[in-house]
């Protein structure tokens, strides 16, 4: 064995270091006291502690859109960025959500109500309810996040029919200490915590004491004949209290059962069978916190599914949110302090919006849609992702490959545009960013469309990622079956096809339109993929920086109605404009718009150089594209064709400099082949017929 190995040592060190220092520490309430003064946060409601924690892991303000990106979801700090989201329209969610949260920290509304996330399935909802579940946990573990509970001690001594198990008893609802204050005493407290507390909310907190430790202080304070500090220094014991989603506590996610299997008590607790023999069925000590809404105090209750429930069992999540208050059977009410997120699928929202009864419920829901993603670049990045997470075999993603997988989705997501300037595959493109600036594309307006058009909101109906992740997977065990040492866009698009009707969560009546959108994928691929060939048949840097500065050259002289200076004569005479639209026309650019472009150049080069930045045609895009089509206009007929139509002169040189050039761009030389034939053919015939 070469290299460095973990020992027991260092691990058992780098366990220790990563948990708090005083998780095992018991304190005493004077010195907890003395801790809120030092800092008001610590005795913060879910609502308060859950909005900090976004802002813990730092933001970044998206000016253009309005809205902050959360660093837990869009870089994922804690785990290297394994569990990203992409896409503006998730983070648009997912600031959405967070605002709701921190109204609620503020007293708003919201936190009386449930955040339900709605979306289609695969939309991501249910991996970011986990991630904040799972940054809760970091959270509560860190010194800005920590929370105490109580416990009581020493309870054999005074209360006699006590079972000597139970002499020393956690709070069951691991309430803040602050509640063993009486309500009067305690806001004086809170007061004083308020002057001095730097944040955008107050401290507030009114709960009374579960009923199993109102019991144990009602029967201290008859001993101690109401002396609280009596009662506090030799029962009450300060530990510190950290979430955890295994051990249900301050997090519990909650799964429908079976309808006829349904019980409130999976909510609310039940009776503890164990202790009626010995305290009676009537006594708060019989009672077993094990509800969801027990586990989840002072954290996050998570609903998984949450509308496939009865809607008698719904009931129950009134009073949760409205009053903030759980009512077991046969046991008086108990207050709850929670952040209550629910998740639901398309089909049962709609079920349940349309049933009457159930509107004292939607009432009491803010509804946070999570869409799918609706741009393709960023729907490549989740597969992308899932390749980086998974053992994937040694295989090269050609280029295109995930992209144009991206696209499919895309298109199968969003409305089609009211406006005939602008067909499906270009709305798809302006949602990508692609959007230049002299294009008649008003992307706001196109949303606006969609959003007036979809039933619930564009991007919440169309294909999984999890379809589509399927299929990529499939193609990348056939091409190793194959022996194919690269996944190449034509393998997947072949498994999308014949899979597609396959997939239970695609309707039938859909099909027909689906197929229609592969094929536009295919032709764009097709495009991108000849525009790959040219580059590699004809491609010369250096030209095309030579072209560029001649170009701009041009231009700066018909914008400054000026002469330059002729290559070989060394004469003024005016701007050449044979040679500009020649460049021009590679784009498409009419006679009527061209001076539009040619400004639009001028002033991204003025910028540049602005910014100490020298001129590169290279990080222009359309001037790039511009040039490298005249450059292959200007080459092409300097290629040997019938090479290049061939499937059989792979040894050939000039075959050879041709995948090698692919190989530059990210093919594989299989890939490289392959691309050759499929395009390449295509080329070669396009340009035999001129």
């Amino acid at each position: 064995m070469t290299g460095d190995i973990e020992t027991l040592e260092q691990l058992s060190t780098d366990y220790k270091e990563s948990m708090p220092a005083d998780l095992r520490e018991t304190k005493s309430f004077d010195w907890y006291l003395e801790e809120v003064y030092e800092d008001p946060k610590v005795a913060r409601n879910a609502h308060q502690r859950v909005a900090d924690m976004f802002d813990y892991y730092g933001t970044t303000y998206d000016e253009t859109e309005g809205m902050v990106e959360y660093q837990l979801a869009s870089e994922d700090p804690l785990n290297d960025g394994e569990n990203t989201f992409y896409g503006k329209v998730i983070h648009q969610s997912i600031h959405e959500f967070v605002n709701k949260v921190k109204s609620g920290a503020r007293r708003l509304g919201p936190e009386r109500r449930i955040k339900l996330l709605l979306g289609p399935v695969g939309s991501g909802k249910s991996h970011f309810d986990k991630q904040v579940r799972t940054y809760f946990e970091d959270y509560t573990l860190r010194d800005d996040g920590r929370m105490y509970t109580f416990r009581w001690i020493n309870l054999c001594d005074v209360i006699q029919d006590q079972d000597p198990a139970d002499d020393t008893v956690r709070s069951p609802m691991n309430q803040d200490p602050l509640v063993l204050l009486p309500l009067a005493q305690r806001q004086r407290v809170i007061d004083d915590l308020n002057e001095n507390l730097d944040a955008p909310y107050t401290i507030q907190n009114e709960q009374s004491l579960d009923p199993e430790s109102e019991f144990y202080m009602d029967r201290l304070l008859a001993y101690y004949d109401d002396d609280l500090q009596q009662v506090l220094e030799n029962h009450v014991e300060i530990v510190r209290f950290v979430a955890d989603e295994n051990k249900r506590q301050g997090l519990e996610t909650f799964e429908p059962k079976d309808k006829k299997n349904q019980d409130e008590t999976e909510l609310t607790g039940d009776v503890n069978y164990s202790k009626i023999a010995i305290y009676g069925e009537s006594d708060p000590r019989a009672f077993d916190y094990s509800g969801a809404f027990c586990n989840a105090n002072r954290g996050i209750f998570s609903g998984e599914e949450l509308l496939k429930l009865q809607r008698e069992f719904l009931y129950d999540f009134l009073h949760a949110t409205q009053e903030q208050t759980i009512k077991p059977k046969n046991n008086p009410r108990i207050d709850i302090d929670q952040v209550i997120v629910g998740r639901t699928n398309m089909p049962e929202y709609k079920d349940k919006k349309g049933d009457e009864k159930m509107e004292a419920f939607n009432d009491r829901t803010k509804r946070i849609d999570f869409p799918y993603v609706l741009s393709y670049e960023d729907e490549a990045n989740i597969y992308e992702k899932m390749l980086n997470n998974a053992d994937v075999p040694d295989i090269n993603v050609e280029p295109h490959t995930l992209e144009m997988a991206g696209l499919f989705g895309v298109l199968t997501r969003i409305e089609e545009p009211d406006t005939e300037t602008v067909g499906l595959l270009s709305k798809a493109k302006a949602y990508n960013g692609e959007i230049d600036e002299g294009d008649d594309i008003d992307i706001k307006k196109l949303r606006d469309e969609a959003a007036a058009k979809a039933e619930i909101g564009e991007g919440m109906v169309g294909i999984s990622p999890r379809f589509i992740g399927d299929e990529i997977a499939e193609a990348i065990m056939d091409s190793k079956h194959r022996q194919r040492g690269f996944l190449s866009p034509l393998t997947v698009f072949n498994f999308f096809e014949e899979n597609l009707e396959h997939h239970g969560s695609i309707p039938e009546d859909n099909f027909e339109k689906y197929y229609r959108y592969l094929e536009t994928v295919r032709e764009e691929y097709k495009e991108r993929a000849i525009e790959d060939v040219r580059h590699a048949l004809a491609y010369d840097i250096d030209e095309i920086q030579r072209q560029g500065e001649k170009y701009m050259d041009h231009v700066m002289a018909y914008i400054d109605d000026d002469t330059i200076e002729d290559e070989l004569t060394g004469r003024e005479q005016e701007p050449d404009e044979t040679f500009l639209r020649s460049v021009e026309e590679k784009l498409d650019i009419p006679e009527d718009r061209k001076e539009d472009f040619r400004q639009e150049v001028s002033n991204w080069v003025s910028r540049r150089a602005r910014e100490g930045e020298a001129f590169n045609p290279q990080d222009n895009e359309r001037l790039r594209r511009a040039l490298e089509r005249k450059l292959w206009e200007d080459k092409k007929h300097n290629i040997n064709f019938s090479a290049l139509v061939s499937a059989n002169e792979f040894d050939d040189d000039e075959r050879s400099a041709w995948i090698d050039a692919l190989i530059e761009q990210g093919y594989s030389e299989g890939g490289a082949k392959e691309v050759l034939e499929f395009a390449g053919a295509e080329v070669a015939k396009a340009e035999m017929e001129d």
